[in-house]
């Protein structure tokens, strides 16, 4: 495995809500073990789902496209995804794509959480 392919998922939960911290690159070789991860909190039951970035270093167009494909699912059952601590050229991928228009994106977790606690 090259290091360019290196992706990692973990998840937590805090109060219902299920972080997911991504590391490394996101792109069409890695996106499935993202789809992976959501749609497993999805069959359990959960629509709350907090994208934390921090060790992201990467996303291509089909890890956005993850995002994408779930969204309109979790708001229809009453969840949603909240994304936070991107480092400036992911967030500048998102930017420009006007995924700041679709999504909460936070400078950290807490800030994200505490979103969902205010939606509530």
């Amino acid at each position: 495995m090259s290091a360019k392919n290196k992706f990692n998922v973990s998840q937590n939960e805090i109060d219902g809500i299920n972080i997911l911290s991504l590391s490394g690159f996101l792109d069409a070789h890695t996106a499935p073990i993202l789809e992976d991860k959501i749609s497993n909190i999805i069959k359990n039951g959960n629509n709350k789902i907090l994208i934390n970035f921090s060790d992201l270093d990467y996303i291509s167009s089909a890890g956005l496209g993850v995002f994408m494909a779930f969204i309109e699912e979790l708001r229809q059952s009453g969840g949603d995804i909240k994304m936070a601590a991107m480092k400036p050229k992911v967030f500048t991928i998102f930017d420009l794509l006007g995924f700041p228009l679709l999504f909460d994106i936070e400078k950290t977790e807490q800030e994200a959480l505490l979103k969902f606690k205010s939606s509530k």
